[in-house]
């Protein structure tokens, strides 16, 4: 993907064109080219570098999106941190990066000061929202600097972003995907769907640091699409955005769906506009998606797959199928398998987990060998942790998660990773988390803790100690204090068992 390059075309076709809008007001396509090249060519000023890593900690914004477009015009390397995150985790992740700048939002709770005093390779920091003495302020750099095409070269085997997701092992796990990657969804979409000029796009709050999130920047670049903007998922907002802007596209977890459905006056909103709805990011129920259908019966609703690792999209349901239970088809760049345990390939209609490979896999885990090696077979497979199988039309379906995955509402979180932050409670003996149903967000934590004999430990004081170290959405949703977990005969924690408690 030549990001330079699809802003010139879009600037010299349809330059008065809205490209982004927020809050009522909007940015059209010289507008944005100007402000991405003014910001490219701040960083080449600073001294950012082909292939250095610039992270952006911020909700989806104007300016978060021009940081991005920017980052990628000096083909600087993109490491995009989820705005709820703690601040011990900004700092794991630009530490474990290396990013050399960062563009911030202000947020209560986040000390940027202390951020950059404990990340010794961050050499700069660019706010908005509040100008300070300490940091340089990004209107400045926009304004200041020249608009004209910064001198870069972007070759698709650069490395273009990575984006960190839970790890397993409690730290840490950023998937590399390249610029070619980032044609992927551009060619999935353009190969599922049919998507124009005329298409009016609409972020719920997906966030960019989410491969969802930064899809809905590559297609309005390449479609010369218009994109409308939220900070963050409010049903109501959401519907009058739709009828306001007369959007025509959006993709969202079925958690969202669930809340718009919960509206007592969705009803009252004209929803003529949409073509089409995909869902993504867990299993979705067909009936949600029939609920969905009869608010806005001229949009074609329809499943899709994948996931960071493979930069989704990678299946999507072909346009006039009626099994809406179905992920779809695989794009004809990627090869999927169902696969026993033993690595056996399975048939239609046998479950097992779900492989894929092409060219839309990861390069790996950025500096995690080991956990690479773990997913990423040299024969260019790649284990997705997914149970699924496939019926004769080789039409997937996927049917839950392997081993402890919890997926909340669209994001993916790790029991061992909370189960790490637990145990450094000093009161806490023993700890296991699990994911457990919940109607709105498909599922949650549920933490089981085991406090050490004569110490007294209570919700409120853990839920107090983990906010220090976890995102809102991996903070466990249940507390059981228990006296103890049950094991398996080898002493493992049975957490099968926990499930059904």
């Amino acid at each position: 993907m030549d990001i330079k390059a699809l802003l010139n075309k879009q600037a010299l076709n349809f330059a008065d064109k809205p490209a982004v809008v927020f809050r009522g007001r909007s940015i059209n396509f010289q507008q944005l080219k100007d402000a991405s090249f003014a910001l490219a060519n701040y960083l080449l000023k600073a001294g950012v570098q082909k292939g250095d890593r610039v992270a952006v900690f911020s909700p989806n914004t104007p300016a978060a999106l021009v940081s991005i477009v920017g980052i990628f015009g000096v083909a600087a390397t993109l490491v995009p941190l989820d705005f709820m995150l703690s601040q011990e985790e900004i700092i794991d992740f630009i530490n474990h990066s290396k990013a050399k700048t960062l563009f911030a939002h202000f947020r209560r709770g986040i000390n940027l000061s202390q951020v950059k005093k404990h990340c010794p390779s961050l050499k700069k920091v660019i706010v908005w929202g509040k100008k300070t003495d300490s940091f340089s302020y990004w209107d400045d750099m926009v304004g200041k600097y020249e608009h004209n095409e910064p001198p870069s070269r972007i070759d698709n085997s650069d490395l273009a972003v990575i984006l960190y997701t839970s790890g397993s092992t409690g730290h840490p796990k950023g998937v590399m995907l390249t610029f070619g990657h980032l044609d992927n969804p551009i060619k999935a979409i353009e190969y599922c769907l049919e998507m124009s000029k005329e298409d009016v796009l609409l972020c719920p709050g997906i966030p960019f640091s989410h491969i969802g999130g930064l899809d809905y920047i590559f297609l309005m670049l390449h479609f010369s699409s218009s994109l409308v903007l939220m900070e963050r998922f409010q049903p109501y907002k959401f519907l009058k955005n739709i009828q306001e802007y007369k959007a025509t596209l959006f993709w969202i977890v079925p958690a969202m769906y669930v809340a718009i459905l919960s509206l007592k006056d969705s009803d009252k909103f004209d929803l003529s506009s949409l073509r089409h709805a995909v869902v993504f990011g867990a299993p979705s129920s067909p009936v949600l998606l029939k609920k969905f259908h009869k608010m806005c019966p001229n949009a074609y609703l329809l499943n899709g797959w994948g996931m960071t690792e493979t930069s989704a999209p990678n299946a999507v349901l072909p346009l006039g199928s009626k099994r809406i239970e179905s992920v779809g088809k695989f794009v004809p760049w990627m090869k999927a398998e169902i696969v026993d345990e033993d690595g056996n390939k399975l048939g239609p209609g046998q479950k097992g987990e779900l492989r894929v490979k092409g060219e839309g896999v990861m390069l790996g885990y950025y500096k995690e060998p080991q956990l690479t090696a773990a997913v990423l077979a040299k024969d260019g497979w790649l284990k997705t942790g997914d149970i699924a199988y496939y019926d004769e039309d080789n039409l997937f379906y996927i049917v839950g998660r392997i081993k402890d995955m919890i997926k909340v509402g669209g994001e993916i979180v790790f029991s061992t990773e909370v189960e790490e932050k637990i145990h450094r409670h000093s009161k806490v003996k023993e700890a296991a988390v699990v994911g457990v149903t919940d109607k709105l967000r498909g599922e949650v934590p549920k933490a089981f803790i085991v406090v050490k004999e004569t110490e007294s430990l209570t919700e409120k004081e853990l839920k107090e100690f983990l906010k220090k170290s976890l995102a809102h959405f991996k903070m466990p949703h249940y507390f059981e204090f228990v006296d103890e977990l049950p094991k398996t005969r080898t002493g493992k924690i049975d957490k099968k068992k926990l499930k059904d408690y």
